[in-house]
């Protein structure tokens, strides 16, 4: 079967038309690039070549040989860039159509073809062609093709074919004008067409997008060896679903910062794209847009209903624990605590306020979040209200930080937005799940020195079950659930003071003394600091029908336990020196039953082996769902 490819071709492309969708021959194939790989293509019509740069997300098209030498391609979208004084065509989608062939005619590049003589020139008279160099043309545009299964068999050229099949060689490609001949116009002054997010890269001229702003960060300020500055980024999702960050520095600040509000649609042009700093962007867009002094930025007044509000990506609780540390990811979840909003101590020395909740999803896994600065007092005042009033919300998040300290958890970053009963499919499913069966179903965390590889069913035993079945004296720790009540809380030492520090995402946490200029001292960090955190370091006894046990509780576990900041408590007794309330809070807590997740472990004090019992979480008794494990314990029997 004979192969043609489009005719002129190449001329067309490299006059403008980006709209013919031609069949060309695939005649070299390079990789270039060190940082990031992609592929250099020539192409031909069979008379001319040129260079086409494949856009990245057809390189798989290459590494798994669907496109080879010899490969005929039908050109689906593409556009036409001056790079470095030289015209390059972009491929951004392309369909194989044959996909090995021996090469058509012969073909030379476009700027040779400028300076050789003049080739064949149609008769119009006769209708008959004269052939000059090349009398094997003709025939290599006649190849035959076997397609049938198992047939190896290679293309075939026959003289018969030749005069069935005669040559045809067309006047150059001439563009239709784009413009009503009226007057000179200036050069790049047409508007720029409009093409999705995915289409940008670095090779193209002119171009501009049209898209949401879905987020916005707040204004930096910088110092580094090249000056002070400041730096601002928002986020762009457009109709395909495209998403990409566009930074502004300094001057550049001052001209957009104010004009840009998240939810509004602008059509953005004249910015450059450099590849995308991930330890900072966690969008899936290899490019970031960097704006400059001519960069044109308009709002568009009109809504486009075909421009989503914002994307997400979620990702089930349960998922997370095989989550690499740092990454960036979304998720949706039931908010079921929220606790006390508590300060927290930077390493520049800056405080900053922290706020843990709770989050659980229908695969019966939940998760800490923890919210950072303005979160706390914006969205977590708010989600605490609602808790508090006996109203589980909905808590979409978008752009959250896995962290892998004690077990699995979630933190807020700078780009993190967060959407209380947001109206999505995904929130209006976990709602009815959550109010017909969700809010009874037992569920496990995945934070806070999780139970490695445990089963989504907890183990639970009694109190007199962990000295008799020896638990935690094995090389790994046991973990396990007891249900039981707090007899006794020693109140002389509940807490200690903590190094406020916050080193990366982590607070030190060493026991700081106080120095002679009456300043807390850290020897760990050796620095020195006017105020301190207050930790709980709790000795509580607890009971069950079986017996007592001494467990220790921290700084987490211990919130759960009394209601409020070891910082608040500490201010009750020893400052305030208010007796009496701090005699209510810890009377309060007493003989009232919890379901305590012991990690338990032997553990060497001086030359004393001992076995410890650490409370990693104590949530009071839900007796609706206990009624019903208790029930199907009953069952099983």
């Amino acid at each position: 079967m004979p192969v043609y490819l489009t005719a002129n071709a190449i001329s067309a492309i490299d006059g403008g038309d980006v709209n013919a969708k031609p069949l060309v021959q695939v005649v070299d194939i390079k990789l270039i690039g060190s940082t990031q790989e992609r592929y250099r293509l020539l192409i031909s019509d069979s008379v001319l070549t040129q260079h086409a740069m494949l856009a990245t997300q057809l390189n798989d098209q290459v590494k798994s040989g669907r496109v080879r030498k010899g490969s005929v391609v039908q050109l689906i979208e593409y556009i036409c860039s001056n790079v470095q004084n030289r015209k390059i065509i972009v491929v951004l989608n392309m369909e194989t159509i044959v996909p090995e062939c021996e090469i058509i005619g012969n073909p030379k590049m476009l700027n040779e073809s400028d300076t050789m003589p003049q080739k064949s020139v149609p008769d119009r008279s006769s209708g008959s062609t004269q052939l000059t160099n090349n009398k094997n043309l003709v025939a290599q545009n006649s190849l035959r093709t076997n397609f049938s299964k198992g047939n190896n068999s290679s293309f075939q050229t026959s003289a018969n074919n030749v005069q069935n099949y005669p040559t045809v060689v067309q006047p150059p490609y001439q563009p239709p004008p784009s413009y009503k001949n009226h007057g000179a116009i200036l050069k790049n002054e047409a508007p720029a067409r409009i093409i999705p997010i995915a289409a940008l890269n670095p090779y193209q001229g002119r171009w501009a997008i049209k898209a949401r702003v879905t987020a916005k960060g707040d204004l930096r300020r910088y110092n580094n060896a090249r000056g002070d500055g400041k730096v601002f980024s928002f986020d762009l999702l457009d109709s395909d679903g495209g998403e990409i960050r566009v930074t502004c520095f300094n001057a550049v600040v001052d001209r957009f910062f104010d004009i840009i509000e998240v939810g509004k649609v602008y059509m953005l042009s004249k910015g450059s794209l450099k590849p995308a700093q991930k330890n900072f962007n966690h969008l899936k867009n290899e490019w970031e847009i960097f704006l400059e002094a001519t960069s044109i930025v308009d709002l568009c007044p009109d809504e486009d209903s075909s421009i989503p509000k914002q994307q997400f990506s979620f990702k089930p609780i349960s998922e997370i624990e095989n989550t690499e540390n740092n990454s960036i990811l979304d998720i949706i979840g039931i908010v079921v605590t929220v606790n006390p909003c508590v300060a927290i101590m930077r390493k520049n020395g800056m405080e900053t306020q922290r706020r843990i909740l709770n989050l659980k999803d229908q695969s019966e896994r939940s998760v800490e979040l923890t919210l950072w600065g303005d979160f706390c007092n914006r969205e977590g005042q708010q989600l605490q209200e609602m808790v508090e009033t006996g109203f589980f919300p909905v808590l979409a998040v978008k752009a959250g930080k896995v962290s892998d300290f004690s077990g699995k958890s979630i933190g807020t970053i700078s780009s993190t937005q967060l959407f209380i009963n947001p109206d999505s499919p995904e929130a209006l499913a976990l709602r009815d799940w959550f109010d017909q069966a969700g809010k009874d179903v037992t569920y496990q965390s995945i934070s806070r020195d999780v139970m490695p590889g445990g089963s989504k069913n907890e183990i639970r035993k009694t109190v007199v079950q962990i000295k008799d079945e020896g638990l935690g004296r094995s090389d790994k720790p046991d973990w396990v659930t007891v249900k039981g009540s707090i007899s006794f809380i020693k109140t002389d030492t509940f807490c200690y003071t903590a190094c406020p520090l916050v080193i990366g995402d982590r607070q030190c946490n060493k026991k700081v003394t106080k120095s002679g200029n009456s300043r807390w001292l850290c020897d760990r960090c050796n620095q020195e600091f006017e105020e301190c955190s207050y930790r709980y370091l709790l000795q509580v006894q607890i009971q069950d029908h079986t017996g007592l046990t001494w467990v220790t509780a921290f700084q987490e576990s211990g919130e759960e336990i009394l209601g409020c900041s070891a910082k608040e408590l500490y201010a009750i007794k020893y400052e305030e020196q208010d007796d009496h309330r701090f005699a209510n809070i810890i009377r309060n807590c007493l003989f009232t039953e919890f379901l305590f997740r012991l990690k338990i472990k032997e553990e060497i004090y001086g030359d004393e082996q001992r076995v410890k019992s650490t409370v990693v979480k104590a949530e009071k008794v839900n007796y609706a769902v206990e009624s019903r494990f208790m029930l199907n314990l009953i069952l099983k029997f």
